[in-house]
């Protein structure tokens, strides 16, 4: 059991968490700052979570639902305050509905998180400040501290196989609900390189190709909330031509972006794609979150083999970046 010890402090309204890891300080961080991570021991084992979106920096935001045992989902997000990599970070933590609004009606925490490195592996303290005593009393009585204890307990395992998950470094796909994915793959190369490739015409036309054989004509990017972009391939001594247009509707320099997706010259619903980057050990992990219209259209389009294109991609991508790290 990694936690060491739980202190309640009535004066200060606190409560602070220490718990002890074998695992490198930039281990245990990454494992809170990756979502395919945190999901696996943020809820207790009876309430598994899954993270819908996960912004790792000071002003981003979290949203997240935890299911119980009979088919029950809560919803919780995080607002962070500040980040600190791979030492600290603070947020507030509320309850929330399935867009992550926050329920005003229940009482909000602001969480401080505080990693350090010991000489047995690292150590993460966690402190819980509250605005009274009956809302310190209150989320006690809902199983916080069970919860919390509980949920602790499975990070160890967590850690044991991070090492290996972060060397598969393949494009992976992940059916979040019935109308969202996740792909998620960790690029070789630093947030601002690929946040970067992302947003050059003339880079992205040597990297966002698929397969073999594909050029890009046209790399029409957004750059301002509210533009829109244009990105259409060509197959190399045909006439085969396939385009994505849509809009951009956030962008956080250089942690995300939010854009709709539609194909040129279809009737397909146009998607949400959330992108977001995260610094990592060994690179940037990137994240992105597609929404479709319903459970038929997300299955046709990972039936189509997107995720092994995006994965060619991703690969050639690195081949640009690193010549500029060496």
């Amino acid at each position: 059991m990694p936690v060491t010890s739980v202190e309640k402090d009535l004066d200060q309204l606190t409560i602070t968490i220490v718990a002890d890891f074998t695992a490198p300080l930039r281990r245990l961080w990454d494992a809170y700052t990756d979502p395919r991570q945190i999901e696996r021991f943020w809820g207790p084992p009876t309430y598994p979570a899954k993270f819908f979106r996960h912004d790792a920096h000071a002003g981003g935001r979290s949203v997240y639902s935890m299911t119980g045992p009979e088919g029950d989902v809560h919803y919780g997000c995080w607002d962070w305050t500040a980040a600190d990599a791979p030492h600290s970070f603070a947020v507030i933590d509320q309850f929330a509905d399935e867009a992550g609004v926050p329920n005003t009606d229940l009482p909000a925490t602001r969480m401080d998180f505080a990693f350090e490195e010991t000489s047995g592996g690292s150590r993460l303290t966690t402190t819980s400040y509250f605005d009274s005593v009956e809302q310190m009393q209150q989320l006690l009585e809902m199983g916080m501290l069970e919860g919390t204890r509980e949920a602790m307990a499975q990070i160890d395992q967590v850690l044991a196989e991070l090492a290996a998950f972060a060397t598969r470094r393949a494009a992976q796909a992940e059916i979040l609900t019935d109308t969202q994915v996740r792909v998620a793959r960790v690029i070789r190369g630093s947030v601002d390189q690929v946040w970067r490739a992302h947003n050059d015409a003339d880079l992205m036309k040597r990297w966002l190709l698929g397969p073999d054989g594909w050029s890009m004509p046209i790399c029409e990017i957004a750059t301002t909330v509210g533009d829109t972009y244009r990105y259409e391939w060509q197959r190399d001594g045909g006439d085969e031509r396939f385009g994505f247009t849509g809009e951009l509707l956030e962008s956080d320099a250089p942690y995300r972006a939010v854009t709709t997706e539609a194909m040129i010259g279809m009737d397909f619903p146009a998607t949400l794609n959330e992108m977001t980057l995260t610094e990592v050990e060994g690179g940037t992990l990137l994240s992105l979150v597609i929404t479709y219209a319903n459970a038929e259209q997300r299955d046709a389009v990972l039936a189509t083999g997107m995720t092994d294109g995006m994965e060619t991609s991703y690969q050639r991508l690195e081949g640009l970046l690193q010549p500029a790290r060496a």
